[in-house]
C-alpha cells in the first residue's frame, strides 16, 4: 500500500458529533501506525501533523507515540507486530491505535490478541488485493490466517472502531472497508465514506475528529 510525503494540508467539513470534555486530560495514550514506504515517518503523509495536533490538545496524558517502523517498505507482519508489542505498547487497554493503510491492517491484527481502548482505521483493507508484496507480507488470508473479527471487536472497546475511507482511493476499493465494517458489526463500529480524499495522503481534520470521537466513546465505558 503506497504512501507519499506530505504536501499541502486539506480539510473537509464532516463532523462526528463529539461529546467534548473541554480541556480534560485523560490517562490514555494514542499510537499512530503509518503505511509502508513511510520513512522517515515524520516526513510522510499526515503523521507528524496529527502528532502535533494531539499534543497541542493535550488530552492524552500518557502521550502520543509515533515511531519509525522497521522494515518500512515491505512491512512484514513477522517484523512489525513484535516491534509494536515490544517497543510501543504500554497499558494496552488505555491505548487507542490509529492506523493508516498497512498500519490499519497491523492495528486489526494487533487487536486480535491485545485489548485496546479503540481503533481509528484510515484506508484499511482485508485482502492482499492481488499484490505480490502484500501477499508475502503475512497479514492476509490465507497465509496469514483467517481474520478473527469477533476478537478484534471485543478487544477494541467492544466495537469502538471508526473507519475512514474514500471512494476515489486509487489502491483500495471501497468494498474492502465495507467488508471490514460489516464483519466487525454495525453496532459501535462505523465507516465514514468520503469522495475526494484519495488514499488520505494529506492532513485532514476528519482524522483528528475521528481520534477524539473514539476517545470520547472510550471514556464512557
Amino acid at each position: 500500500l503506497i504512501s507519499y510525503p506530505v504536501a499541502a494540508p486539506t480539510t473537509s467539513s464532516l463532523r462526528f458529533g463529539l461529546r467534548l470534555n473541554g480541556n480534560q486530560i485523560i490517562n490514555m495514550r494514542v499510537i499512530i501506525l503509518p503505511g509502508n514506504g513511510c520513512s522517515p515517518v515524520r516526513s510522510s503523509n499526515w503523521y507528524k501533523w496529527l502528532e502535533g495536533k494531539l499534543l497541542e490538545e493535550g488530552r492524552f496524558k500518557d502521550g502520543v507515540v509515533l515511531k519509525d517502523m522497521p522494515d518500512p517498505d515491505r512491512a512484514r507482519r513477522s517484523i512489525w507486530l513484535p516491534f509494536i508489542k515490544e517497543q510501543i505498547m504500554v497499558s494496552s487497554e488505555r491505548t487507542i491505535v490509529v492506523g493508516h493503510s498497512s498500519g490499519a491492517v497491523a492495528a486489526l491484527r494487533l487487536a486480535e490478541t491485545i485489548p485496546l481502548a479503540g481503533l481509528v482505521l484510515v484506508a484499511a483493507c482485508h485482502t492482499d488485493l492481488g499484490v505480490t508484496n502484500e501477499r508475502l507480507s503475512g497479514w492476509y488470508p490465507p497465509s496469514g490466517g483467517e481474520w478473527k473479527w469477533a476478537d478484534i471487536r471485543s478487544n477494541s472497546g467492544n466495537g469502538n472502531i471508526l473507519l475512514l475511507h474514500s471512494t476515489d482511493d486509487p489502491f483500495i476499493p471501497i468494498s474492502e472497508p465495507r467488508h471490514v465494517a460489516k464483519c466487525l458489526g454495525e453496532d459501535g463500529c462505523k465507516l465514514r465514506e468520503f469522495t475526494d480524499q484519495s488514499h488520505f495522503f494529506y492532513p485532514s481534520e476528519d482524522i483528528l475528529h475521528a481520534v477524539n470521537h473514539v476517545l470520547d466513546t472510550a471514556l464512557l465505558m
